[in-house]
């Protein structure tokens, strides 16, 4: 028998991210996701994919906006990198007091890349 999957991870599912494992916390969700580009980097638009997810479940009173944790997976146990975003971004954004662009340059500073 198949579980349906529903919530944030049905919703990340049907935006393209493969979620491996999602854990969920007071203070932070943590999301190990299988990219669908397991070059030398982590694909930036795939990230944002995961994002957008969140902020449409933060818009939609689905979700309150915690620190988000991701870990960006080759192939299984093959890490290429890990990223965050902070409760206040996702809020300060919702609330229009930062851009989509701010938003996104400060979760790709935290981006890091495993060398190979």
């Amino acid at each position: 028998m198949s579980e349906v999957i529903s919530g944030i991870e049905g919703e990340l599912r049907s935006n393209a991210v493969d979620v491996e494992s999602i854990e969920w916390t007071d203070d932070a969700v943590d999301l190990v996701y299988l990219t669908a580009f397991p070059g030398a980097s982590v694909n930036h638009q795939e990230m944002g994919r995961a994002l957008r997810t969140f902020v449409n479940a933060a818009e939609h009173n689905e979700w309150e906006p915690t620190r988000v944790e991701a870990t960006v997976l080759r192939h299984q146990e093959d890490v290429l990198g890990t990223w965050y975003a902070e409760a206040e971004w996702f809020r300060q954004y919702l609330d229009y007091d930062i851009s989509g662009e701010e938003f996104s340059e400060r979760v790709i500073g935290t981006l890091s890349e495993d060398s190979q």
